[in-house]
């Protein structure tokens, strides 16, 4: 199978391109900063509509998996061009450009569409962003979905696993990095997430491909958790000082955007795939074992 990936050195983006050479597919990604070397890449600003339809037409994938987003929350807040330039331009350069080789699209969409309310949110549930970042994201689905392209809409929320030396932190590798250093370190007890392992979601997005499954699916782990907790939890299972760990209230952080608690339920997911998404101890417990495994 031809799949090309969009922003394919990001986080999820690599964990997939090496997944699916892994199972012999022929990969190519996009990259807007980091080249990877031994691998099928192109820079591409998904911004440059010519640009990205020359790809498209040139690889003709079967499969295009879309991870690029503007980098933050936050700058999403204060740059809200830069937002609607990436998030939902470039979608929409995308979508177009496979209407022509007629390409599934796969988007890894946010929680952050959602409203921010303390419930259970589904797959059917309202969804009303409080940031623009959410807007933004949810008006990308809405070109998505009404493009006449069969498509897949993945919404995550926090997803962390080991990175390269390239890709941004996530929350578990910057706990790890500060309490190996035995560095204090604040974390937000009034911030609750659903945090993803993304081997689990690159299963999950594998699996879907496979069964040639199309829609919309919540796909992230298995537990509600507020920032503070799921470090010590990390803590825990690497048998690091949790006491370094201080809790604090988001309102001490001066932010542009205070973060909404948005619950997922997987649940969709879990029984249309089978995979069983990880909760945060077993899903740094799988981070502690890859460690171990790649340290011998």
């Amino acid at each position: 199978m031809k799949i090309l990936v969009f922003g394919g050195s990001g986080s999820i983006g690599f964990n997939l391109v090496k997944k699916f050479i892994e199972n012999g597919h022929h990969v190519e990604f996009t990259y807007f900063k980091n080249k990877i070397s031994g691998f099928k890449c192109h820079f591409l600003d998904i911004t440059d509509k010519v640009k990205t339809m020359n790809l498209i037409k040139k690889t003709k994938p079967e499969i295009v998996i879309h991870c690029v987003s503007v980098p933050s929350v936050d700058l999403a807040e204060t740059n809200q061009y830069l937002a609607t330039s990436i998030n939902v331009d470039g979608t929409r350069n995308i979508i177009n450009s496979c209407k022509g080789i007629v390409s599934k699209i796969i988007y890894i969409s946010s929680s952050f569409v959602y409203e921010n309310k303390n419930k259970v949110n589904y797959e059917t549930s309202k969804t009303q962003p409080n940031t623009y970042y959410g807007k933004t994201k949810l008006e990308a689905e809405i070109l998505i979905r009404e493009s006449q392209l069969d498509f897949l809409i993945l919404r995550t929320d926090q997803p962390y696993n080991w990175i390269e030396k390239w890709q941004k932190e996530n929350s578990v590798v910057r706990v790890l990095k500060h309490l190996n250093r035995k560095k204090a370190l604040k974390e937000i007890i009034d911030w609750y997430n659903v945090p993803t392992y993304i081997p689990d979601l690159v299963k999950a997005i594998e699996f879907l491909i496979k069964k040639e499954a199309s829609g919309i699916f919540n796909a992230v782990g298995g537990d509600y958790i507020n920032r503070y907790d799921w470090s010590c939890n990390v803590a825990d299972v690497f048998n690091l000082n949790k006491k370094l760990i201080i809790p604090i209230k988001s309102e001490e952080l001066n932010i542009a955007v205070k973060r909404p608690n948005i619950n997922l339920s997987n649940k969709k997911l879990v029984e249309k795939t089978g995979i069983n998404m990880s909760g945060i101890y077993s899903g740094a417990i799988s981070m502690k074992n890859e460690h171990i495994k790649t340290d011998k």
